[in-house]
């Protein structure tokens, strides 16, 4: 699995450097996520509402790729958060949210990774530091909780509407904080889990199961990862709104 990860960074950087956007991103240490340039390609939005926005990785992708886009960015974390800051500093279309998604608002403790990106909400499982060695918590960090509904205004926004959700184990929560943003969705993409990692969290089929029960169907599959078994343990999946999908 090492191997595969030190090629997968190696690929990826010979796709960044020949592009002046990502070049830039790289000199904040942001790699722009690259390898969901695909889905993203395959699908058309006017707005993005991007959960669990780490340090910018995901929005630099949509920014390059839409430039007229209008973004909306949620990272909880202040180091991160302010990473984010740095990069779309002076992007009068980009509005970060310094908060996590959930379900009511509140200030609560988050489990921080000594990967940031694998920080999560949910206590850090051994299943997860054994799978993506050097993923344990090292930290915990207050941070601010919030509706997405109450966040964003959710009547004005341009469509389509695109929902992206990493945020380790708590993308359901996050769903069930915003019903009037997804009542005017047009896409979801998600990151899901075969297997638990992080304690107490929904896994791929429950997650299919409440966005089906809200309208909303499989559109595609990106970016699965496996066990050195050849086990899958993660994916990235595309939602469409059912009427679309059809």
């Amino acid at each position: 699995m090492a191997l595969r990860s030190l090629r997968r960074r190696a690929n990826k950087l010979l796709q960044l450097v020949p592009h002046a956007a990502y070049r830039r991103g790289l000199k904040l240490g942001v790699a722009a996520a690259v390898e969901h340039d695909g889905a993203m390609r395959s699908v058309s939005f006017s707005t993005l509402i991007d959960v669990g926005a780490n340090i910018g990785q995901f929005s630099l992708l949509v920014r390059t790729l839409r430039p007229a886009a209008t973004i909306h960015a949620f990272e909880p974390l202040r180091a991160m958060a302010d990473t984010y800051g740095r990069l779309f500093a002076g992007d009068s279309l980009t509005t970060l949210h310094r908060c996590a998604a959930g379900t009511s608002a509140m200030t609560t403790e988050i489990n921080v990774s000594n990967h940031p990106d694998s920080s999560s909400l949910l206590p850090i499982s051994d299943r997860q530091s054994e799978l993506f060695p050097g993923t344990q918590r090292t930290s915990v960090e207050q941070v601010r909780v919030a509706r997405i509904d109450d966040e964003v205004p959710v009547d004005t926004l341009a469509g389509p509407i695109l929902i992206k959700l990493d945020v380790q184990g708590f993308e359901l929560e996050a769903l069930k904080g915003m019903p009037r943003l997804l009542a005017r969705a047009h896409w979801v993409y998600v990151e899901v889990s075969f297997m638990t990692l992080y304690e107490g969290q929904p896994l791929a089929d429950e997650i299919c199961a409440w966005l089906a029960d809200n309208g909303f169907k499989i559109a595609g599959v990106y970016n699965p990862t496996y066990s050195e078994e050849g086990v899958n343990i993660q994916a990235d999946l595309l939602f469409a709104r059912a009427e679309q999908a059809s």
